[in-house]
C-alpha cells in the first residue's frame, strides 16, 4: 500500500496499491479496494453507497465514477482512459428538476448499481449508464454506450453497444491460475 492510499482514509485497502497523487477520491470511507490496483492521476471517484474495487485492477487516467450509487468492479476488472461511469442519474424527463444544486424535493435522483464483473475490460472514453452489469470477460470497445446488461465473454461496440463476437474465456483463465499461484500463498495471503 502507498502512503497515498493509506492517508486517503479508505475503507479498506489490500497490498501493492497506487493511487496517483492527482486522483480525487470523495467519501473514501465507502471504498473497499483489493490487492495490486493502480488509480491513475486524473482519477476522479465520488463513492456513493458502496464502491467496491477487487484486485488487479487498474483505472485509467480522465476516469469520473459518479451518481451515489454502487460500484462493484470485481477481480482483473479494467477502466481505459476517460470512461464515464455512472451509478446514478438525475430525471432527464421532466419529472423534477435537475443539477446538484437543486434540494430535494425538487430534484429527485435515482441511485442505481453499475457492476463490472470479472476480467471485464471498458475501452476508452465509453459511458456506463446506472443499472448496468458487465459480464465476466465482456470486452467493451472505444467510444461505446453501455445502456444495458452485456453478456460474458463478448465483444460489444458501439453506441448503443451492441455484440460483435466472442472473447475468448479458456486463455485468460489459465493465465489468472497461474498469477494467483505466483502471487498468493496456499492461505491466500498476498506475496509481495
Amino acid at each position: 500500500m502507498t502512503n497515498q492510499a493509506y492517508k486517503l482514509g479508505l475503507k479498506q485497502v489490500g497490498q501493492d496499491v497506487t493511487i496517483w497523487p492527482l486522483a480525487k477520491i470523495i467519501s473514501p470511507e465507502v471504498i473497499s479496494i483489493g490487492d495490486s490496483v493502480i488509480i491513475d492521476d486524473f482519477v476522479f471517484i465520488m463513492g456513493g453507497a458502496k464502491t467496491s474495487i477487487g484486485s488487479f485492477i487498474h483505472i485509467a487516467s480522465f476516469t469520473s465514477i459518479t451518481g451515489g450509487g454502487e460500484l462493484t468492479m470485481e477481480d482483473f476488472a479494467t477502466l481505459s482512459s476517460g470512461i464515464r461511469v455512472l451509478t446514478g442519474t438525475d430525471d432527464f424527463l421532466g419529472g423534477s428538476l435537475t443539477n446538484s444544486a437543486v434540494p430535494y424535493p425538487y430534484r429527485r435522483p435515482t441511485r442505481s448499481f453499475v457492476h463490472l464483473k470479472k476480467h471485464s475490460i471498458v475501452g476508452a472514453n465509453s459511458v456506463i449508464l446506472p443499472g448496468v452489469t458487465i459480464g465476466e470477460g465482456a470486452a467493451i470497445g472505444a467510444n461505446s454506450l453501455v445502456k444495458k446488461d452485456c453478456e460474458p465473454w463478448t465483444i460489444y461496440v458501439g453506441s448503443p453497444a451492441r455484440p460483435l463476437r466472442p472473447r475468448p474465456r479458456d486463455r485468460i483463465l489459465d493465465l489468472e491460475a497461474q498469477l494467483r499461484a505466483d502471487l498468493y500463498d496456499a492461505e491466500g495471503n498476498y506475496l509481495s
